[in-house]
């Protein structure tokens, strides 16, 4: 196929990953490869702590620099952005934030849903909320049914934006526009998504938002960011409180204790609690400056691209590819199989063998669920996806 002249841009970013000289990589939806200079960036914070103990201001910059980075990639204010652990961590932020009331219910697709967007809610069970769950329609979360399922008790609609398996993406901005007319609260798992795809919390209405740096953001694990749009953040509880989410006033010192009548940060920032992970900081504020470069529309356009090209070479084979001819809902993740409740295999003895042969050649792939999920990023490219369609042909031949 021929490439569009912003393929070859981007394709200069491969050469920032040394991991590719050994592998082809496609497994960013289970985790990232790093590039040099976010290796540079982690041995620099390292080597200031280990040579000089580390300069807290200077920590402190870094964690507003990193924090500006990521509400510009999504469309956000940096008020709106808090430092999570991880997803789930975002994802109980929010959930135990509410005041929740007998009879209030959360919507959402369990079965398509990863554990740690489902387990949240049932544990607020004892609150008096009703989980009410959907059921997927050919794979997909079905918007439609999720839409009509909201009522006078419904408080909070969550999905993924792209489910880790078969790897689909949500149709959010319709799910978006719902949810705000009707005053409910619309929270995001952007696992699968953020860094990959352009996301726009403000053009798709998304209210709260979860995500970790050590896939699509290309950063470690151990840190995530959480998004709270202002207008519901004010109107949230956090159910832990340290220093950093009391304002103090501008300039206050982290240690400076106020009265008994304390004033919560403004929006997201009240989530934020003690220490931040000045190391993984460190990571994504270099990760989200190459992001931030290339810019997630072009990214999208590209990756989105390769991936098509994947599937339809693998459906050329002869493969089931999940959902058939790629769409709208294919993006970033290819899958190929038949679903199931199995996690680290396949059904279908045929595809384990195409997976041990693909692994046994170096290309870097997962079995979630039944299905094997290839996922690509920015420094994957043609020669990638020629690669793992010749590794198919070979072994459907034997």
């Amino acid at each position: 196929m021929n490439k569009p002249v912003e393929w070859e841009a981007i394709e200069a970013a491969r050469r920032n990953y040394p991991a590719l000289e050994r592998w082809t990589y496609m497994d960013v939806a289970g985790r990232c490869i790093l590039s040099r200079a976010t290796r540079a960036a982690i041995d620099a914070h390292l080597d200031e702590r280990m040579m000089n103990g580390g300069d807290k201001e200077k920590f402190f910059a870094l964690i507003e620099r990193a924090r500006g980075k990521f509400a510009q990639l999504i469309n956000a204010g940096p008020d709106e952005i808090a430092y999570a652990k991880n997803i789930s961590d975002g994802l109980n932020m929010i959930a135990t934030a509410f005041d929740w009331k007998r009879g209030d219910n959360v919507i959402l697709c369990g079965d398509l849903e990863h554990p740690n967007n489902v387990y949240p809610w049932l544990n607020m069970r004892r609150y008096g909320l009703e989980v009410k769950s959907v059921k997927p329609r050919d794979g997909h979360i079905p918007v439609d049914e999720m839409v009509k399922l909201i009522g006078r008790g419904t408080r909070v609609v969550t999905v993924s934006t792209v489910t880790f398996a078969p790897g689909f993406r949500t149709d959010v901005d319709t799910l978006g526009r719902a949810c705000r007319e009707r005053g409910v609260l619309l929270l995001v798992d952007a696992a699968q998504s953020c860094g990959v795809l352009h996301t726009d919390v403000r053009k798709s209405n998304i209210d709260a938002l979860a995500v970790s740096t050590q896939k699509g953001l290309l950063g470690l694990y151990g840190m995530g960011f959480l998004y709270c749009r202002r207008e519901w953040a004010e109107k949230l509880q956090p159910a832990y409180l340290a220093r950093f989410g009391v304002d103090l006033g501008e300039g206050a010192h982290e240690a400076t204790m106020g009265d008994d009548n304390f004033k919560l940060m403004p929006a997201a920032r009240r989530f934020d609690l003690g220490n931040y992970n000045y190391v993984g900081t460190a990571a994504v504020d270099a990760s989200l400056t190459e992001l931030l470069a290339y810019g997630t529309p072009r990214i999208e356009r590209y990756v989105t691209g390769l991936g098509h090209a994947l599937a339809q070479g693998l459906l050329d084979l002869g493969l089931p590819v999940t959902g058939g001819k790629p769409g709208p809902a294919v993006g970033t993740i290819v899958t190929v199989g038949r679903m199931s409740a199995d996690h680290y295999g396949a059904s279908d003895e045929r595809i384990n063998g195409l997976y041990a042969h693909l692994t046994e050649n170096r290309v870097k792939l997962s079995i979630r669920r039944g299905v094997l999920r290839f996922s690509l990023h920015l420094y994957n490219n043609m020669d990638d996806v020629e690669r793992v369609l010749e590794l198919t042909k070979t072994f459907l031949k034997k």
